[in-house]
């Protein structure tokens, strides 16, 4: 994966050194080099930058590409592009590519839209309603204990987590230490129990509803959930609060640059369909719904 995303990088570096592009999969005697995936996802409605800088969404948009070109290759030696019901698919397909291409060239907003000053009045405007819901960041020691478990490995839990709690009591106890050698969750237990901050909303039932009374840096009693024990750590808490224009800025701009777009997009349609008057022969068209 890391190979993936270094090929990516240095495709424009041996273009300028007349290299040919690296190859970045093969299927078969099918290659795709790292332009020919560059390009395709370039084409992709709704493509953006998370998926052209995230290597397991190229890996697996990579191999969908391997694997469509394969495909494409049995059916074009078989003929069937010759078909007639299938030429008609192609030439609706190729209609409909045509002309949402040419709506999104009318419907394009000018590069310098928005303006600095229009960003801001959009945030004034909208700051209320876009609330950061209220967070906490949390750190947890994890005993496995699945609900669906034998009564051994339940019990062997239920030892464990007695010895938790006793090392958890002891005077001067270290959660980040106990959570290192006792958490099952090894992500976290690497850094000392350690989950980071969490939305409200993400936190599962069982353990938001105890938070509140929870004082900061206090541990929980264990909560029992189906995947077993955790004991939480409150570290530290953020009420719900605006977002500042920083952290809102760059989804204001994609926000009020999809809006012009829809607002140009239904102008051009407004001005084809004066020039353009439509009708419908309902008559018929009962006709044919029968």
């Amino acid at each position: 994966m890391i190979r993936l995303v270094i090929l990516l990088s240095l495709t424009s570096v041996s273009h300028l050194y007349g290299e040919a592009p690296a190859v970045i999969g093969r299927i078969g005697d099918i290659e795709v080099t790292t332009e020919q995936l560059r390009e395709s996802i370039a084409g992709i409605e709704g493509a953006n930058t998370n998926t052209a800088n995230n290597p397991q969404a190229l890996g697996q948009y990579a191999r969908a590409l391997l694997l469509q070109r394969l495909v494409l290759q049995q059916a074009r030696e078989q003929k069937w592009d010759q078909e007639p019901a299938v030429i008609a698919r192609m030439v609706r397909a190729r209609e409909a590519a045509l002309s949402e291409s040419y709506l999104e060239s009318k419907s394009k907003p000018d590069a310098s839209y928005p303006s600095e000053q229009e960003i801001k009045d959009a945030y004034e405007a909208n700051k209320s309603k876009l609330l950061i819901p209220k967070s906490y960041e949390l750190a947890q020691i994890f005993i496995e204990s699945p609900e669906s478990g034998d009564s051994s490995a339940q019990a062997k839990a239920k030892s464990k987590l007695e010895e938790v709690r006793k090392q958890l009591a002891a005077k001067d106890a270290d959660f980040s230490n106990i959570a290192r050698t006792s958490s099952d969750e090894k992500s976290s237990a690497e850094n000392g129990g350690k989950i980071g901050w969490l939305a409200e909303n993400q936190i599962q039932p069982e353990i938001r509803s105890k938070l509140p009374d929870l004082k900061l840096k206090a541990v929980s009693e264990p909560i029992r959930l189906d995947d077993g024990w955790h004991i939480i750590k409150l570290l530290d808490v953020r009420e719900a609060r605006p977002p500042t224009l920083d952290e809102i800025r760059d989804n204001l701009f994609a926000s009020l640059r999809e809006e012009k777009s829809r607002e140009l997009r239904q102008n051009y349609i407004a001005e084809l369909l004066k020039k353009h008057p439509l009708a419908i022969n309902e008559i018929e068209l009962m006709k044919l719904a029968k």
